[in-house]
């Protein structure tokens, strides 16, 4: 491994990481968010979904802006924006609601960016490395997720105001991120491709792989994000468990997804990405299934190991395949990710809303039939061959 590579490693971990930092550093201080402003439940709630609104507005055409301005660029113009969001946010607790919802939507629009350019520059490591490593980098960002959470409690319990401690986080993961991208690949102009060569900017939605994978990681994120948002919610209201056994619960799934990612790139390169992603999306199919209907909080805590396991590969191996033509890797992998956030919006809803008439328990039945389908997809991820140019 040459050293230039070793440096691209770094600084794409870190990359991932400070995007995590910067979401979970906002997260941290929601509640102090919502008396500051003396919203209501639905008030908060509409609040926060300025985030996703900004993520979907951005995500389509951040291909696009891979391709004109290259993926260090592109990183360091999206976490510029999603600073300035949490800046703006920050500010806001002291102006009104409006602000804050602003900085909101810039976080999320900022870190669409941010999130296709660092897949994208994540692919090229993974291709000039000749092995998996893209799960390792999302695992980052669920550590940066886990730093950020704990940073945003520890400026809770030394009562540090949010405008402080979102301000000082701003300011950091800007320079961070901009002094790392200095050690992105230099050649990403033939990594990423012309636009004028390879046709329209929205090609991609057009080729049925891209879609199917699409679909795949849409499967997939569905099941990362309801684990995320309503296990707790599950074994207290399903399970009759404490507040404390209810946020263990979260806990697990968590860490078995991180450890998913860190340790399942070997199991990548040994069987190939269709065999385990079928039996990823099965075992987690089952661990939901554990969770659903088992007899006892104990068997959903194994359900929930099962679930988060099987689930941990799916977004990242999904961004490695859509990204498989490093000609065209920008465009598909911002159609991918497009399609896989559309979960992570829509999931929580759908769970809430099915829940409402079931219990959030039973509602998570919904999960286990998108693993279903993401498993009978998840041929889509073969690796593509791509036909060399005859040389003269």
């Amino acid at each position: 491994m040459t050293q230039e590579t070793q440096r691209a490693i770094r600084s794409v971990y870190l990359v991932f990481g400070a995007c995590g930092v910067v979401i979970a550093s906002l997260l941290s201080r929601v509640p102090q968010l919502r008396d500051a402003l003396r919203l209501s439940p639905k008030g908060l709630g509409i609040l926060l979904l300025s985030i996703a609104v900004g993520a979907l507005a951005s995500l389509p055409f951040a291909g696009t802006v891979v391709h004109r301005i290259g993926a260090a660029n592109t990183v360091r113009f999206g976490a510029a924006v999603a600073s300035a969001g949490l800046a703006i946010g920050a500010i806001g607790t002291e102006v009104g609601t409006a602000a804050v919802a602003i900085g909101l939507f810039l976080l999320g629009f900022g870190s669409g960016q941010w999130d296709v350019a660092q897949n994208v520059e994540g692919a090229a490591v993974e291709q000039r490395l000749g092995r998996s490593i893209m799960s390792r980098f999302h695992a980052a960002f669920s550590l940066g997720t886990v730093g950020g959470a704990l940073g945003g409690a520890a400026m809770n319990l030394l009562d540090v105001p949010p405008l402080l401690h979102l301000l000082g986080i701003s300011v950091l993961v800007a320079i961070v991120t901009w002094i790392a991208c200095r050690s992105f690949l230099p050649a990403l102009d033939d990594a990423h491709g012309d636009t004028r060569e390879h046709g329209s900017a929205f090609q991609a939605w057009t080729e049925p792989r891209t879609l199917l994978i699409g679909v795949f990681v849409l499967c997939m994120a569905f099941a990362e994000g309801t684990g995320n948002d309503w296990l707790g919610v599950a074994a207290i209201d399903g399970y009759d468990a404490s507040a404390t056994l209810g946020s263990f619960a979260y806990v697990l799934f968590v860490t078995a997804m991180t450890a998913g990612r860190w340790f399942g790139p070997r199991y990548l390169d040994r069987y190939g990405r269709v065999m385990v992603m079928r039996c990823g999306a099965l075992i987690a199919m089952v661990g939901v299934l554990i969770v659903v209907f088992g007899p006892a909080l104990s068997t959903a805590l194994i359900g929930t190991l099962l679930w988060g396991i099987g689930t941990a590969l799916g977004f990242p191996t999904g961004m490695s395949a859509a990204a498989d033509d490093p000609t065209l890797a920008a465009r598909r992998v911002s159609v991918v990710a497009t399609i896989g956030y559309a979960a992570f919006l829509a999931g929580p809803a759908a769970i809430g809303a099915i829940g409402n008439s079931t219990g959030v328990l039973r509602a998570l039945t919904l999960t286990a039939a998108m693993l279903a389908l993401g498993a009978a997809v998840a041929g889509s991820t073969r690796p593509l061959v791509i036909a060399k140019a005859a040389t003269p």
